[in-house]
């Protein structure tokens, strides 16, 4: 039981390991596309769409490496993080001016939730 639970937090800690690569991939391709002009949601879903296929290579190889990866449940679970980033960040960009920093709060407000969803619904654990 124990072990267990070292396991996942573990999973948890590869999790945040990666993200951090993902999102200064996803974060700079969304800041480039703000600095180029781009409307700010345009930005996200651009950048949303590219680094969704960075993003589903390095999970599935460096944090559930174990599971058996669907992609097509991945691309559900990042509309659905879409949605919520998409949420997060109107109403970040009501709270704060800068679009960087409503960017930079999107992400983190969003993150946990998506964990959770690739944890459960994306990438299954192979019986041993």
């Amino acid at each position: 039981m124990m072990g267990l639970k070292w396991y996942q937090l573990n999973v948890l800690w590869r999790y945040y390991q990666v993200g951090v690569i993902n999102t200064l991939f996803g974060y700079g391709l969304f800041a480039a596309f703000v600095w180029i002009g781009l409307n700010l949601y345009v930005a996200q879903v651009l950048a949303h769409i590219v680094g969704m296929g960075f993003n589903y290579i390095s999970y599935s190889r460096h944090v559930f490496s174990n599971a058996v990866p669907a992609r097509g449940r991945f691309v559900l679970a990042y509309g659905f993080n879409y949605l919520i980033g998409l949420a997060c960040l109107a109403i970040a960009s009501l709270i704060v001016r800068s679009p960087y920093l409503a960017g930079i709060f999107s992400i983190i407000a969003s993150s946990l939730i998506n964990f959770f969803v690739l944890r459960h619904l994306v990438f299954w654990e192979q019986a041993s």
